[in-house]
């Protein structure tokens, strides 16, 4: 029996996720030394609980998509909102090498999953469903990609497959991020964790944001200051992304200009951002901006794990299983001995890291809970949180389209 939850329902849900998740890694020394996201360990037992519930008794439970799509789009309209150009350029040359380091990613994702697809006696492109589809594009990418793949190529089940893949992502990219900086940081000696106090102390301190290592989502637990006119004034910024996505999706769709809706969210954010401030000298509030960043970035990330159905997880067959788990292995290792070493083999470099894993295996919003974890733990590193955030939302999802359709041309 399946019973689904409204979006009031599905908001109290994901409030009491992510409360359990806060208690879990305030209590649970294993979580807090690996900087496991609070979103993610909350959600990962209420999963366990759902499957267990499942499995028993049978029952399920069907969560609000249209309200953990709105709040997702709302975290990538904030980072639009936030890209401020003269911010941006600070990331110089390291957004530059960081872009190729994970354009070649995209390409040996997509060389593992088919390589091993071939060996194992599959479709090859099966293995490009367990590639970048669904591990770096996430679910988004997975749905868009598995009608064309089940009606144009023949793989059956595609989207299915595509959901349970990037399912498997998403878990693995908030697992993995955190104890690979961890073990990177340590093991080079790039900082010291910070006492309970000082994380206290730091929390309890208001952002400044004239101040130059002021850097969006860097300081998710930090005082804002902000009022209601500014709230209201935001909140109206944040409609205009999402009025522009919606249109934009529906003007674009079918042309070769087509992209996921949040992409045109981050898009909007940009423009209006940058419109308002370079040339009608409007002042935006960062403060608000940032509080409501933050705030949708761990409710999408606790209904995400919420609405996972496990159970679906078993129906995968023995060669996924395998292509996953060395999608996973591949991961790990590109970041620690490429990423880390390319990006300067610092704390900074750590921590991007750390965000690579989440949306190379699983979505941006996930990156940047992993860089959240070791920066509440370690310390800031603000050009991680320059780069990053626009990065992974927009660029790479520039780079993966243009990569999967030069493949499905070869094959077709």
């Amino acid at each position: 029996m399946d019973f689904t939850f409204n979006a009031f329902y599905t908001l109290i849900a994901a409030v009491i996720v992510l409360l359990l998740g806060r208690f879990l890694v305030n209590k649970i020394d294993f979580l807090k030394r690996y900087n496991i996201p609070e979103p993610v360990a909350g959600g990962l037992v209420a999963a366990i609980l759902s499957l267990l519930v499942h499995n028993f008794w049978g029952y399920s439970i069907t969560t609000s998509a249209e309200l953990q799509t709105s709040f997702m789009l709302i975290f990538f309209a904030s980072i639009g909102l936030s890209a401020n150009f003269a911010k941006l350029r600070e990331g110089g040359i390291g957004l530059v090498i960081f872009l190729v380091t994970v354009s070649v990613f995209i390409v040996v994702q997509n060389g593992v999953g088919m390589t091993l697809a071939t060996l194992l006696g599959i479709d090859p492109l099966i293995g490009l469903i367990a590639g970048s589809i669904t591990l770096t594009g996430g679910h988004g990418t997975a749905g868009a990609w598995g009608e064309i793949f089940e009606v144009q190529h023949g793989i059956q089940g595609a989207l299915a497959l595509g959901m349970a893949s990037a399912t498997f992502g998403l878990i693995i990219g908030g697992i993995i991020g955190g104890p690979l900086a961890k073990l990177l940081i340590n093991r080079h000696s790039l900082a010291t964790p910070r006492s309970g106090t000082q994380i206290e102390t730091r929390h309890n301190a208001p952002v400044d944001i004239n101040s130059t290592e002021y850097v969006p989502f860097e300081y998710p637990h930090r005082v804002r200051l902000i009022t209601s006119d500014n709230a209201i004034t935001t909140l109206g910024l944040f409609a205009g992304c999402l009025a522009f996505a919606e249109f934009m999706t529906g003007f674009s769709k079918g042309t070769m200009f087509e992209l996921p809706t949040f992409v045109w969210a981050l898009a909007g954010g940009v423009l209006i951002r940058n419109i308002l401030e370079g040339i009608f000298k409007v002042q935006i509030f960062d403060r608000a901006i940032d509080v409501f960043g933050n705030a949708s970035l761990s409710l999408y990330l606790a209904m995400a794990l919420l609405s996972l159905k496990l159970w679906q997880l078993a129906d995968l067959a023995g060669p996924l299983m395998v292509i996953l788990g060395a999608q996973t292995i591949t991961m790990g290792l590109y970041a620690a001995f490429v990423t880390f070493r390319v990006m300067g083999k610092n704390y900074d470099a750590a921590v991007l890291a750390a965000g690579h894993c989440g949306f190379g295996m699983g979505a941006t919003p996930t990156a940047v809970a992993n860089m959240q974890a070791i920066t509440n733990m370690y310390g800031p590193s603000h050009k991680a949180f320059l780069i990053v955030p626009l990065c992974g939302a927009f660029f790479v999802d520039l780079i993966n389209a243009t990569v999967i359709q030069m493949i499905l041309k070869f094959f077709a």
